[in-house]
């Protein structure tokens, strides 16, 4: 396979990596394998692939291989190891970097699943974990203990989008000894460089923008050097392997991400601006908006042109969670599920104080959670509109209850 010289542009990276170079005859795209079995001219050729991962479909095929190949070249990796669901990125990251009497600490703005991770299979085997402030920056050194193995961050975090001093926190941790894990969805492999920042081990749940068509499922974790092998031990020893339909549906949407995120960007900025003019929001948490909270450490460590679509909205204290449901219900080009990263756009309400340990009280009001998807951006302004229309209407019935119950 071909890896892409670094200095080329990033589109013309995505466009080119895990392919053939021209000088070599080939189809466009890698061709799809789909092989359990590998077999061998002789007993000598068999012998030879034992312990590579040429013996055996489980660790990987042209298809697998080319998407690896092509993530590491998108975001400067060393290795990549592909994986069922984001979730088992990280969950295969941790058991690989921690062991019994090993101390983690995770930020506590950290996708659930992972909390849940730490506080169930974690725990039971010996490792403890403390949920530290994401907007802590140096201050991670004076709550490290002597066991501490790895600090783990999210970037901006989830629900609550708080943007991380990540090369202080990496300074930190690495004066201890510590490894940084980051899981960087929001970043994209595109979106930041996580090396250069300071990152070990960056963590991608690819079922969203790299896949980008919500049809497949996926993780990726990608490693420096000096940790592949360590890492690739435990996912190897786990059993953990992808379909190479899966694998050529994540090569076909990574072609296409900086292209997409562009779309992204420019209806979120329109969507977040709105958003702020409207009197019922008390926040539009969007870090790439200028004046949003952790927009200046957004600025220094992001990459402006490959912003994604997902943001936050706080509403005013006043507002009820039934009103939300009513503003969420009305629209309809807002689909209302899990996920986010695919071509369409996605609404939700959340509640990111039932998940916290540290500033639980900071996020008491009703929020949304809303990914901004492919369409245009006009008929996005418009379906909102309605959805604040009725969430408006259903203030006006609530008042007007409230006010034949004081009559009567």
């Amino acid at each position: 396979m071909n890896l892409v010289e670094p200095q080329l542009q990033t589109a013309t990276r995505l466009t080119h990596a895990g392919r053939k170079s021209k000088e070599q005859a080939a189809v466009v795209n890698p061709p799809i394998v789909r092989a359990s079995t590998m077999l061998f001219p002789d007993v000598a050729a068999l012998k030879n692939a034992c312990g590579t991962r040429r013996a055996y479909g489980r660790h990987g095929n042209e298809t697998t291989l080319a998407l690896e190949q092509a993530l590491c070249a998108a975001e400067g990796a060393a290795a990549c190891m592909l994986t069922p669901s984001g979730l088992s990125a990280v969950t295969t990251t941790l058991l690989a970097l921690l062991q019994p009497g090993d101390h983690l600490l995770m930020v506590d703005t950290v996708y659930d699943p992972t909390r849940l991770f730490c506080e169930g299979f974690l725990r039971q085997i010996g490792v403890t974990t403390t949920y530290y402030d994401p907007l802590i920056g140096r201050g991670i050194a004076d709550i490290m203990q002597t066991n501490t193995k790895v600090v783990f961050v999210e970037s901006p975090g989830s629900l609550t989008f708080e943007v991380q001093d990540i090369p202080e926190i990496a300074a930190a941790a690495h004066a201890r000894g510590a490894v940084v894990v980051s899981d960087s969805t929001w970043a994209t492999p595109i979106g930041w460089d996580s090396f250069d920042l300071g990152i070990d081990v960056s963590i991608h749940a690819a079922t969203k923008y790299i896949v980008g068509h919500s049809d497949a499922l996926m993780g990726a974790i990608l490693t420096t050097e000096a940790l592949h092998q360590r890492v690739r031990k435990t996912y190897a020893q786990l059993g953990l392997t992808i379909g190479s339909d899966d694998a050529a549906l994540a090569l076909r949407g990574l072609r296409t991400l900086a292209s997409r995120l562009a779309t992204h960007r420019d209806s979120a900025y329109a969507v977040a601006r709105w958003l702020q003019d409207q009197p019922e929001v008390a926040e539009v948490l969007y870090p790439p908006l200028p004046g949003s909270a952790g927009h200046a450490l957004w600025r220094r460590d992001f990459k402006p042109e490959y912003a994604c679509g997902l943001m936050g909205a706080v509403f005013r204290a006043d507002i009820t969670e039934q009103q939300v449901a009513a503003l969420i219900d009305r629209t309809r080009l807002f689909g209302i599920g899990f996920s986010w990263g695919g071509f369409e756009s996605l609404i939700l309400p959340t509640c990111p104080a039932s998940y916290r340990s540290v500033n639980a009280d900071k996020w008491t009001a009703p929020m949304l959670r809303l990914h901004v998807g492919l369409e245009a951006v006009e008929d996005l302004l418009d379906d909102l509109e309605q959805g604040f229309m009725a969430m408006r209407k259903n203030q006006d019935l609530a008042r007007d209850r409230n006010y034949l119950k004081a009559v009567i």
